[in-house]
């Protein structure tokens, strides 16, 4: 059975079609290409010019005069070391909280069955049909006052690790991907007396990378790039991450050196995703098929 495609085999093998064909792929690539490098490109460029030249109508696509005193200037005057070593620390804590319960709680909804497991995990999803907004005070007034313990996690790390522990999506898509690993593999490790977390630390965990992953990514990006929470949690301007210092510190600085700021901020999120993006892809697919 012949597969279907817009262009035929036959258009493809003349001249005339496949230059046709060349043509309109190479312009919508670049189109494309151009979509989306455009803007960071123009962010990079933009630090390098004067603040008049920033201001300039209509706008210069090349700075006249190459200067990288903004980015100097941004990591000096905003305390950009410090704030993103906060960032780091509290999207590290995040996820490994995030991989350590959400990887255990969905291992037990899928492979050890609980009771009232599906009653659990609706409610689990249920969540993801609240608005993000409407949980900022009670998260607040729980981390301000934290139940039982009666203490005050504000502006301390944890504040930020432990509400993103109850990821409905992340568990939601670990458990899938368990649910695709066979059941014979789990079975040949219980013959060979493995128990649960025997079984879930060498069987399951290493067949999890892709997924893993993707998960990683997810968790830390939503640190990194979080700016209400963190603002609200955290009123010390020397523990505040990077996302809220930029605001915090930008009522007095340059233009050119804000940009600056926003550009060394974006670098470690690009650089991650680069040298991860086969492992994301890969996990992306993951699970989408049996066995």
């Amino acid at each position: 059975m012949s597969t279907r495609t817009l262009v035929s085999p036959a258009a493809l093998a003349r001249p005339r079609g496949r230059a046709a064909y060349w043509t309109v792929f190479t312009g919508v690539v670049a189109l494309f290409t151009l979509a989306f490098l455009f803007p960071v490109y123009w962010m990079a460029t933009s630090a390098m010019k004067s603040p008049d030249e920033v201001a300039e109508t209509p706008p210069t696509l090349v700075p006249r005069h190459w200067n990288l005193g903004g980015y100097t200037d941004a990591w000096d005057l905003m305390q950009l070391p410090q704030h993103l070593w906060n960032t780091v620390v509290q999207a590290a804590g995040a996820w490994l909280f995030q991989l350590v319960f959400c990887t255990a709680a969905a291992y037990a909804l899928s492979k050890l069955r609980p009771a009232f497991g599906k009653v659990i995990l609706g409610g689990i999803l249920a969540t993801l049909m609240v608005p993000v907004q409407a949980l900022v005070v009670p998260k607040y007034l729980t981390v301000a006052d934290l139940p039982l313990l009666h203490t005050s996690l504000l502006n301390d790390p944890l504040a930020i690790w432990l509400p993103a522990v109850a990821n409905a999506f992340n568990l939601y898509l670990l458990k899938r991907f368990f649910d695709q690993i066979p059941r014979d593999v789990l079975e040949a490790a219980e013959i060979d007396g493995a128990g649960p977390l025997r079984t879930l630390w060498s069987i399951v965990l290493p067949m999890s990378r892709p997924v893993l992953g993707v998960v990683s990514i997810f968790a830390l990006v939503a640190v990194w790039q979080d700016f209400l929470w963190p603002l609200m949690v955290f009123s010390d301007t020397d523990k505040q991450p990077i996302s809220v210092a930029l605001v915090q510190l930008s009522q007095n600085i340059q233009l050119t050196v804000l940009v600056a700021a926003m550009v060394i901020a974006s670098i470690p999120m690009v650089a991650l995703f680069l040298v991860f993006q086969r492992h994301i892809i890969a996990g992306i697919s993951a699970g989408s098929t049996k066995g």
